[in-house]
């Protein structure tokens, strides 16, 4: 192999060579308790990472948390206007998904049968759909915790 084995760390490193293939009595416990050790010390090594991966990843939402509600802030009739917008666009996105499923309901056995029909579909619907929900999600997240004001 081409790794030097002194660079290997000790949680990923087993001793199998020939010296210990007479064990003597007993030797087999301590093996086993040997392994289990280092089991245990590469199990708390993954916690402490996953520790270290939550506690960013949480500071990465309290900051982005915070820059949204300074945005707000600074933008008030825009964040209301923005939470309308969303209601709107929340009832049109209801009645395309009205629309599409009566299309799915009326031409459900020409599209389980025919691709040609499905891709069609899909090109009809797939792109507006998602591009719907992601202009109604971005205006629902920066106008979310505001009241309208009629």
């Amino acid at each position: 192999m081409s790794q030097d084995p002194g660079n290997v760390s000790p949680v990923f490193r087993i001793d199998v060579s020939a010296e210990n293939s007479n064990p003597v009595e007993g030797d087999g416990e301590a093996t086993t308790m040997a392994l289990l050790r280092q089991l245990a010390v590469g199990q708390q090594q993954t916690n402490r990472l996953l520790e270290e991966l939550v506690q960013q990843t949480v500071a990465m939402h309290k900051q982005r948390s915070n820059e949204l509600q300074q945005w707000k802030d600074a933008n008030p009739e825009l964040t209301r206007s923005c939470r309308r917008a969303a209601e709107t666009l929340s009832r049109v996105q209801t009645q395309f998904l009205e629309n599409m499923t009566e299309e799915i309901l009326d031409n459900q056995e020409n599209l389980v049968e025919g691709e040609f029909l499905m891709n069609e579909f899909v090109d009809r619907f797939g792109p507006r759909l998602a591009h719907l929900n992601g202009v109604l999600q971005v205006l629902a997240q920066l106008g979310s915790g505001v009241p309208v004001e009629n």
